[in-house]
């Protein structure tokens, strides 16, 4: 199948049987209408790419032959990334081909990189409604309510139990990682990374956890808060205490003020430092996921200062 991309191919694929198009190109004006809207109906899959990646040329033949077998269970449109840079922007994505699925007007899921067509018709068969959880990810579950919850030594606990049965299964060892981390004890979340096959290398989950690594080990070596606090009263255009008191703030749990201390610096000077305080932004939504409430409150504040 030829790749549905502009001026380089056939037109996109028509819908099997729904009266409307499977797969279709979309721009920073329509992408309201064609993705936010369009997912209340079914799930919309997102793919950004560009003309000059090579990956972005492997995924879409495989990504369009999915859909169209889907049979309408989701749809696919495609953000020319050259073109339409915003969306991509605003959602923190830093490598493509990337493929993005909502559903209700929200993002949900998603994945990097040229995956095979078995696992993209896994990843369309879990976004347009999975077969009941396996064991080990009925554990892995557990394990995620459990370090919400606070419970560390329970939650890995339970990642551990489902290592038992899937030894490298990505969500429990991203899940024990995360334990490691919250415990401080950043090298064994190196090491239970270490052990991730390499097929996991573009998991957002993967991704998360190595962003948290990243950036426990800025905290590190930061001062206290309240030292930050006072240099900032002093002068509130210090942009560095600002900077590096939203680190602080992060790893203490407070994301809503490390969020607003990183916007003071976009609002007042978004060149400072090389884009410093929107890129560590981006860094917090990777670490975070894109479904956390700050991602998505951090991502529209962000894109209000950027684009209005």
């Amino acid at each position: 199948m030829t790749m549905n991309m502009p001026g380089m191919g056939a037109a996109p694929a028509p819908a099997a049987g729904n009266g409307g198009e499977l797969v279709k190109d979309t721009t920073t004006q329509t992408f309201a209408k064609d993705v936010l809207e369009e997912s209340r109906n079914q799930p919309v899959l997102v793919d950004f790419w560009a003309p000059w990646c090579g990956p972005c040329r492997t995924l879409g033949p495989i990504i369009e032959k999915a859909v169209v077998g889907a049979k309408g269970a989701v749809k696919l449109v495609k953000m020319n990334i050259d073109d339409h840079p915003e969306v991509a922007g605003q959602l923190g994505i830093q490598s493509i081909p990337a493929v993005i699925a909502f559903a209700n007007g929200q993002p949900v899921d998603g994945f990097v990189g040229a995956l095979p067509e078995g696992q993209v018709k896994e990843f369309i068969g879990k976004v347009a409604g999975p077969a009941g959880p396996s064991p080990a990810e009925e554990l892995v579950a557990e394990g995620n309510r459990r370090l919400e919850a606070g419970d560390v030594p329970g939650a890995a606990e339970m990642f551990a139990a489902a290592l038992q049965g899937e030894a490298q299964s990505v969500p429990a060892l991203t899940g024990l990682a995360r334990c490691h981390v919250v415990g401080g004890n950043l090298q064994a979340a190196r090491d239970t990374l270490a052990m991730l096959p390499e097929s996991a290398a573009n998991d957002p989950a993967v991704a998360a956890v190595q962003a948290q690594i990243d950036l426990a080990e800025q905290t590190e070596s930061l001062g206290d808060a309240a030292t930050l606090q006072a240099r900032i009263a002093e002068n509130p255009k210090d942009f560095e205490a600002h900077f590096d008191l939203a680190l602080l703030l992060n790893a203490q749990g407070d994301r809503e003020s490390a969020v607003d201390h990183l916007l003071e610096i976009v609002a007042k000077d978004r060149n400072w430092a090389d884009e410093k305080a929107r890129k560590q932004l981006v860094q917090f939504f990777e670490a975070w996921g894109p479904m956390d409430e700050a991602t998505l409150a951090g991502r529209r504040r962000l894109s209000s200062l950027l684009f209005a």
